[in-house]
């Protein structure tokens, strides 16, 4: 707000000093420029390129992940085979119409996969789903 110094009987100019908002903006920007990359690691797994049509989903899903070294995780969290066989029973008990996924990079070899998929067995869940990426588009046309 500004006042016009030619009227009479106004001796101060008043304005709105954007200093202390334009600090906490650049703080703000700083901060979210740190973060985000944080909020996009995971596991990375090369899927396989398969023509098949998206999993409808409306709760948090359980997928168990087997990276190119054999690694398995349990939504991100690294595991055993037993003790995944252990958490998904205990999942099975609360829940055994629960539905879970695996995700497999291309390269683990079949037999890694089989022993998960033998985990999950063990445990009771019956509902699962194998994760797979869709090909490349056709570019002959």
């Amino acid at each position: 707000m500004a006042f016009d110094q030619t009227s009479p009987g106004t001796d101060a100019i008043s304005q709105i000093n954007v200093t202390p908002l334009v600090d906490v903006m650049l703080v703000l920007l700083i901060i979210f420029m740190v973060t985000a990359p944080i909020l996009q690691q995971g596991v990375s797994v090369d899927l396989p390129k398969v023509a098949a049509g998206p999993l409808s989903g409306h709760e948090e899903q359980l997928v168990v992940n087997v990276a190119k070294g054999g690694q398995v995780f349990l939504n991100d969290t690294p595991m055993t085979a037993d003790a995944l066989t252990d958490k998904l029973r205990a999942i099975a008990v609360a829940r055994p119409d629960r539905q879970l996924y695996v995700r497999a990079d291309q390269t683990v070899p079949y037999g890694q996969v089989m022993r998960v998929m033998g985990a999950v067995h063990d445990a009771g869940l019956a509902r699962v789903g194998l994760v797979t990426e869709p090909p490349p588009p056709d570019r002959r046309r």
